[in-house]
């Protein structure tokens, strides 16, 4: 894995930042989440790309508040213009 921060989906929408930071923090220090919200995905960012793999495999498709967990390494935003029409 290139980078320690994972994409996590599947979320139920009621799940908060606090959850999702004690339930990945079994495995390695945790430096930030983020939900998304009202959009049933999230972001972790663990200290580094080992406990982010360790993460990974250890809870994806893992159930969590009923429902399986859904995690990959994070993808870099695509920039907002790429679609622009002219």
């Amino acid at each position: 894995m290139q980078g320690s921060k994972l994409y996590v989906g599947n979320l139920k929408y009621s799940v908060t930042n606090d959850e999702l930071k004690e339930l990945f923090s079994s495995y390695g220090e945790v430096k930030s989440v983020n939900i998304i919200e009202g959009k049933g995905f999230g972001f972790v960012e663990m200290s580094s790309p080992e406990e982010a793999e360790k993460v990974k495999d250890a809870l994806n498709n893992t159930d969590f508040v009923g429902r399986p967990l859904k995690i990959d390494e994070a993808r870099p935003p695509r920039p907002r213009n790429e679609y622009k029409r002219y």
